[in-house]
């Protein structure tokens, strides 16, 4: 294999815990009324010395702290940390640094101490603005702790907000969804995630399903929310991305974009590419009991060196996802692959109308967008 140009180099750090779990979450988090901070900021540090050797001299460009509710933690807590992570390994000085937060009432008094630590971009789980789809979702915020999160955060000065927004709900139509969306983005934040909502197995709505819309309303919902956004000032970037001009999340951009990233925390994820062309995905032991027992050496579980025929897919599972799709330039660069080993998939999806090629640039069409799973599945070893 050819030697890789690395790529950008991005962090993302892991939260484990919440308040209460959303009976739609599969993600790896953990109810507790008392979290170890102090322990669990040493153990990340840790890991991060372990896992420094694998900037190969480059410096971060983001990060990201995720949960679980990583707002949760102190705001002395968060300083410690991103100090700690700047005395290990080197940050560029436009570095994005987004921390998820939950609206409630007792996390937004802490946004302007997570500013002065250095977070310079909030991303705020709203999910909805009504109250009974937030009831419906198992929410632990309500409405009126929405709206007074977002002031709280332009109050501390954050100048970069995302708001997560979820459509899908339980009884939920389009009228409702709409007015969600004009709420959203009335406040003019830069940038927005919307979703649908999907039951994933492990989840208490995967046990118990809700009353979700049939298919017909679904579609209605994603068509008219998308008409509704295509009159302000967000364009869409990625499936579930909108943004202002300049205002995309340069870290989900760089998974996307097939960059690297270093993965710290109980069950996070990293991806590593090295010159001679080997790729590395790795990841951290799940429950956070254990993740910390095993510090500073054995936190890391499941390596895997990725196979030259596994490499189309990998990259295609994230770039498709991005509206301006990518280039083969990149898709080379990325994984050190000649453009030819996306044949014959390529040749048939542009034939079937599914994707487009313009000169050296390929992308997804609209009706591929519509079945982007399928066209993904398409270059799967």
């Amino acid at each position: 294999m050819p030697e890789l140009q690395l790529p950008p180099l991005g962090l993302y750090i892991h939260l484990p815990w919440c308040e209460r779990k959303c009976p739609y979450c599969d993600f790896n988090s953990h109810e507790t009324r008392a979290i170890p901070e102090q322990a669990y900021i040493d153990s990340l540090l840790a890991d991060l010395a372990e896992d420094a050797h694998y900037a190969q001299g480059r410096s971060i460009a983001t990060l990201f702290i995720g949960g679980g509710t990583p707002s949760l933690f102190s705001a002395g807590g968060i300083a410690q940390l991103m100090a700690g992570i700047a005395a290990r390994v080197p940050l560029t000085t436009s570095l994005e640094a987004t921390m998820e937060a939950n609206p409630g009432s007792a996390e937004a008094e802490k946004f302007a101490g997570f500013r002065a630590a250095g977070i310079n971009r909030l991303s705020i789980g709203v999910q909805s603005f009504q109250e009974t789809q937030l009831q419906a979702l198992g929410r632990v915020h309500n409405s009126d702790q929405a709206h007074a999160a977002i002031a709280a955060a332009r109050s501390a000065g954050f100048q970069r907000i995302n708001l997560d927004l979820m459509h899908g709900l339980p009884q939920q139509d389009a009228g409702l969804a709409l007015a969600d969306l004009a709420t959203a983005t009335g406040y003019g934040t830069g940038h927005l995630s919307w979703y649908q909502l999907t039951i994933e197995r492990n989840t208490l709505f995967h046990k118990h399903p809700p009353l979700l819309p049939v298919e017909d309303a679904l579609a209605d919902i994603q068509d008219a929310g998308e008409a509704l956004l295509a009159g302000t000032e967000l364009g869409q970037y990625e499936v579930s991305a909108w943004s202002a001009p300049g205002q995309q999340c340069r870290h989900n951009l760089n998974y996307w974009e097939f960059g690297d990233y270093l993965g710290i925390g109980a069950g996070a994820h990293g991806k590593v590419s090295f010159p001679d062309g080997r790729i590395l995905r790795y990841a951290k032991r799940r429950q956070p009991d254990a993740y910390m027992a095993a510090a500073p050496t054995a936190m890391q579980v499941q390596p895997q060196w990725l196979a030259a025929r596994d490499l189309p897919g990998e990259f295609m599972l994230n770039a498709l996802r991005l509206n301006a799709g990518f280039s083969l330039a990149d898709y080379s660069a990325r994984t050190g692959l000649a453009p030819d080993t996306l044949q014959p998939a390529l040749d048939s999806l542009l034939a079937r109308g599914l994707l487009l090629q313009a000169q050296d640039h390929v992308r997804a069409t609209d009706l591929g967008r519509r079945f982007l799973d399928s066209v993904i599945a398409e270059f799967l070893a």
